[in-house]
């Protein structure tokens, strides 16, 4: 089976913009090195919280060369690749640039509700579109559907390259029930931050994380202290950020890290339409709870 190198604390990377709604490459350089210089142990890209549905195959692209370049290789760079045509996806695997490109995250099919089966058999032929390490995405408050923790576990036993999942069901009772009957070599990564720290304790590997694009330092952190057993220090660090982990996502994301990357001076606070900023006024509890955190 092939080794899942995403572990630790992965940067589910923003997309900044200009006032004009272009992308602000410039901006976008600069976060990449500041999470690389605090703490980040890997990327993903063009994913969710990367506004993709909103950017242009060109903008994709010169995405992902710049995040490359700029990377040179010294962590894993995770990028999304999924959808709910099963044969685009496969066309896409088979057709895109993916120099430099590690591994990919493949998030469960969205709107037509395909039944455990259908979901089994469309992960089987995106595995078997490219040699490249697969993460699953399961994330069913998008996608109208839940990949059940046996149809997790089958996929992990048959298909040697799908190595991991990042699970955001928000279901620690299935999150266990993966970790209890997986494969050894699979691995489950959390994908809501603010259940970092239980899925963790229970075993999952890391997390692909929202609020590390503005706080990979102390969330890292929290990580390696798990890893290393010190439970009660890391525990400190999760409960500190409890009040932003609520806040971050209450009009949506990626519109919280946007508003609070923009009050730490990286970014400006624009969004593409469907997505606009975060209230005013949730942005100023956002603020006072930097200031209170002394960041």
């Amino acid at each position: 089976m092939v080794q899942n190198i995403f572990k630790g604390l992965g940067i589910a990377l923003i997309t900044p913009f200009q006032e004009d709604g272009s992308v602000d490459y410039d901006a976008l350089k600069r976060l990449v090195q500041y999470q690389l210089d605090n703490g980040a142990d890997f990327f993903c890209i063009l994913a969710t919280t990367g506004e993709t549905p909103t950017l242009t195959a060109e903008e994709k692209l010169t995405i992902k060369n710049l995040i490359v370049e700029i990377v040179q290789a010294r962590v894993p760079i995770l990028m999304g690749c999924g959808g709910n045509n099963t044969a685009a996806v496969v066309e896409e695997l088979h057709t895109a640039d993916l120099k430099g490109i590690d591994g990919i995250l493949s998030v469960c099919p969205y709107y037509n509700k395909p039944s455990q089966e259908g979901l089994y058999q469309h992960f089987r032929a995106i595995a078997a579109a490219t040699e490249l390490p697969v993460v699953l995405y399961n994330v069913p408050g998008r996608t109208g559907v839940n990949l059940k923790a046996e149809t997790t576990v089958r996929l992990a036993r048959d298909c040697h390259n799908i190595v991991a999942i990042k699970e955001a069901s928000g279901n620690l009772e299935q999150v266990d029930e993966i970790i209890k009957n997986k494969p050894r070599d699979f691995d489950v990564i959390s994908g809501d931050d603010s259940l970092t720290f239980p899925m963790v304790s229970c075993g999952a590997v890391g997390v692909i994380s929202v609020i590390g694009n503005a706080l990979p330092r102390e969330f890292s952190k929290m990580i390696r202290l798990q890893m290393r057993g010190e439970y009660d220090p890391a525990r400190i660090i999760h409960h500190r950020f409890t009040d932003l982990f609520s806040l971050l996502f209450v009009d949506g994301n990626p519109a919280g890290v946007k508003a609070m990357l923009s009050e730490m001076g990286f970014i400006k606070n624009v969004l593409r339409l469907p997505l606009v900023p975060m209230r005013i006024k949730n942005m100023q509890r956002m603020s006072d709870i930097l200031k209170e955190l002394k960041i």
